[in-house]
């Protein structure tokens, strides 16, 4: 089988209805949009939402919370997840990306101390959480800010 032989399955695909082809088509004259009005016309139609001038829906539920378009997002990687690497080897981000500890770095990786450490590692990240640079220190590590 090539693929200019495929065909869709029989009964699976309806022919497109061809509207304003005569009378005897039941469709034909107004192509079934009646007379007159704002439907009937070309280009005629309301926008998505609208609810003829009452008050849309999304504007009558009432809005929540706030949203900082200033936010900054971080990766989090949680210290005991560092074991894996070798012992005095420098993890940056890009390791942590290549290795799947995190999908993708967002505005910046953040270490946070879930969990034990027993190796020896320099860590470069952005942030840090103070618990996190107590577990790395503690195994003998050292903690780079970028």
């Amino acid at each position: 089988m090539k693929l200019h032989e495929l065909n869709s399955t029989e009964g699976s695909r309806d022919k497109k209805f061809r509207v304003g082809r005569g009378i005897g088509s039941g469709n034909g004259k107004t192509s079934g949009k009646g007379q007159k009005g704002q439907n009937s016309r070309s280009g005629g139609g309301t926008r998505l939402g609208f609810e003829g001038g009452q008050l849309p829906i999304f504007r009558r539920i009432p809005k929540f919370g706030f949203k900082n378009v200033n936010r900054l997002e971080f990766a989090t990687v949680n210290v005991s997840s560092l074991n894996r690497f070798e012992d005095r080897t420098i993890v940056t981000p890009a390791m942590l990306v290549e290795c799947g500890l995190v999908r993708k770095e967002y505005n910046g990786i953040k270490i946070l101390g879930n969990g034990e450490l027993s190796k020896k590692l320099t860590v470069q990240a952005n942030k840090f959480s103070k618990s996190a640079v107590v577990a790395i220190e503690k195994a003998g590590g050292k903690v780079e800010v970028i």
